[in-house]
């Protein structure tokens, strides 16, 4: 009699995770487990025809930012319409966790400030039916989702819980807070954590314009968290550097993984005020590893920026006093004040200072016409020069202002300019090219929880696949393997947060799956969703070409559709590679 299995994908072309070429297979699942891949001769209760379709094991995305979601919703949308199955929270240092009743405003103040979610809507939403770093992960794991939750351990919410308001004014840790600091990392690391995340960025600030607690706090700090990771015999460290001062930064960073011998990973993006900076970081990663001393680079495959609109947070009018004065109005109303010819004229008579010399001035960052760029249908994050507000505005003979205007009036006032910010600094992605295809780096960065009013980064994700391995045109280097890029989503970044039965299509592995229609895959132009709570917004991608996605051997969408499954759970630390599987090399 032939074996019955809870779902098979027959005839796809299996692209394991491994790295191996493409190769046609069926995939068996048994429960929640991979049972066979190759030719079942055995029929499922469900069976999903994939000939002509790419099956992957299922992304997982290091950066995600979707603590405040994930305490009040089911869906990890927009990283689970990206085909990610595992997605890590408590980035950046910013959290909810551990924390005090007293301390709840400071946390929803700079995650208000760091991550640009309204404070409003966080307010509403969050249950606060925990205050230890266990009893967070107690709650998540009392809820169901649609992709598995991986937590980390925020350095901003950690100081705060155990320092209160001398944390907050970043006063330097006691060796009492410093022990109490190690103390509850390890305990929260052997709870399920995988590891401690903190920011070092002066750009990082609460609401209330005040530095991260963490921004500038001292190396015994960051060493005695590091050694609580050590006590517990598990856990990274995930760093956002200020590299203000790159050789002495690094250097105690690095001191700090060699007294913990903890891997430590590193946000590495192209600076535009410094636009070579990251080669040398990535230079002194390599050699750091090269020592014994583990560390990443955590690179994103696109370029990172915002999008401007007068759906969005921002928009190149919205520092200037006529705008202001219909800015509360309903987006309708906005747009017909705007295609009033009185209103229009006064608008692009004013100008607003910007200082060329600060690569931060507001003015400058949504208002450099040779920078910004028209986001439409099929959507393009690789824009040349002559596409961009001013080239337009050069060949029409017409003011790049009024240009920028007509635009976003179209589609009725939902129109989308995006200016690229970091890892464009030439004008192209081939800096990104070299950073996705250095040793020691791990993709992330989405940040799909986070910047809800003018930046949607989860579907770079989509984008490594079809950008990379089918559509791009310019730059140097060709397409790259798409069994490459699966790879980089799945296994890679599976090994590197230790989470050992997932990220291969092997038996024994985790049945998390896309199955893909890879000619039709594609991320839609950006979209203003209204439901969040308190009537909160955010702006997000949909995808096109994923046709089914796979959570623990269960279909979770089709074709971008909820089936209504959620097996989803929370994920409580390393977990480890099954019985009798070789790990690829």
């Amino acid at each position: 009699m032939s074996e019955r299995y809870s779902l098979v994908i027959r005839g796809g072309t299996v692209i394991d995770g491994s790295g191996s070429a493409p190769r046609q297979a069926d995939v068996a699942i048994a429960g929640d487990k991979i049972a066979r891949v190759g030719q079942v001769a055995g029929s499922g209760v469900e069976e999903i025809d994939a000939r002509g379709l790419l099956v992957t094991p299922g992304f997982i995305d290091p950066h995600t930012h979707l603590d405040f979601q994930v305490t009040w919703s089911e869906r990890t949308t927009p990283c689970s319409w990206n085909g990610v199955t595992t997605v890590v929270i408590g980035n950046c240092g910013v959290g909810f966790a551990p924390c005090r009743p007293q301390d709840r405003d400071t946390l929803i103040g700079l995650m208000a400030g760091v991550e640009d979610i309204p404070a409003k809507v966080m307010s509403s939403g969050l249950p606060w039916n925990w205050e230890s770093f266990p009893d967070f992960m107690d709650a998540l794991a009392a809820r169901s989702y649609d992709a598995d939750i991986v937590t980390q351990i925020p350095h901003s919410a950690l100081r705060v819980s155990v320092m209160g308001e001398r944390g907050v004014n970043r006063e330097t840790a006691s060796a009492g807070d410093l022990a109490a600091m190690r103390r509850l990392v390890t305990e929260s690391v052997r709870a399920g954590a995988i590891g401690v995340s903190s920011s070092r960025s002066r750009g990082h600030v609460a609401a209330d314009g005040r530095p991260a607690p963490t921004f500038d706090c001292a190396e015994p700090e960051l060493t005695a968290i590091a050694r609580g990771l050590t006590d517990a015999g598990a856990g990274w460290l995930q760093i956002i550097p200020d590299f203000a001062d790159l050789e002495s930064e690094f250097a105690m960073l690095r001191r700090v993984v060699h007294a913990s011998g903890r891997p430590m990973a590193l946000s590495v993006m192209q600076l535009v005020n410094k636009p070579d900076q990251w080669r040398r970081v990535m230079d002194l990663v390599a050699e750091a590893n090269a020592a014994g001393d583990p560390m990443l680079s955590q690179v994103i495959p696109r370029a990172t920026g915002i999008l401007l609109g007068f759906e969005m947070s921002q928009n190149p009018f919205f520092l200037r006093p006529s705008y202001r004065q219909i800015a509360h109005l309903p987006l309708d109303q906005r747009v017909q004040a705007l295609r009033d010819p009185a209103l229009r004229a006064r608008l692009l008579s004013e100008q607003i200072p910007v200082n060329p010399d600060d690569a931060e001035d507001l003015g400058l960052r949504v208002a450099k016409w040779d920078r910004l760029f028209p986001l439409t249908e099929p959507v393009d994050y690789e824009p040349r020069a002559e596409d961009s507000v001013a080239g337009r505005a050069a060949r029409a003979g017409l003011p790049p202002d009024e240009v920028a205007l007509d635009i976003l009036l179209q589609q009725d006032g939902r129109a989308v300019l995006y200016r690229p910010f970091s890892n464009y600094g030439y004008g192209d992605l081939d800096v990104v090219r070299e950073m996705i295809t250095a040793p020691h780096t791990v993709i992330g960065l989405g940040d799909a929880g986070a910047h809800l009013g003018g930046i949607t980064d989860a579907s770079s994700v989509t984008f490594l696949l079809t950008h990379w391995t089918r559509d791009r045109k310019r730059g140097q280097g060709g397409l790259l393997p798409v069994e490459w890029a699966v790879r980089r989503l799945t296994h890679d970044t599976a090994t590197v947060l230790g989470l050992h039965d997932r990220g291969l299509l092997a038996p024994g592995y985790k049945a998390d799956i896309n199955v893909i229609d890879y000619p039709a895959l594609r991320i839609r132009r950006p979209e203003v969703l209204h439901d969040l709570p308190d009537g909160g917004t955010r702006v997000v991608q949909r995808t096109d070409g994923y046709v089914t996605t796979i959570v623990s051997g269960m279909p979770v969408y089709r074709n971008g559709l909820e089936t209504g499954a959620l097996p989803g759970r929370l994920v409580r630390g390393r977990q480890p590679q099954p019985a009798g599987q070789p790990m690829p090399a």
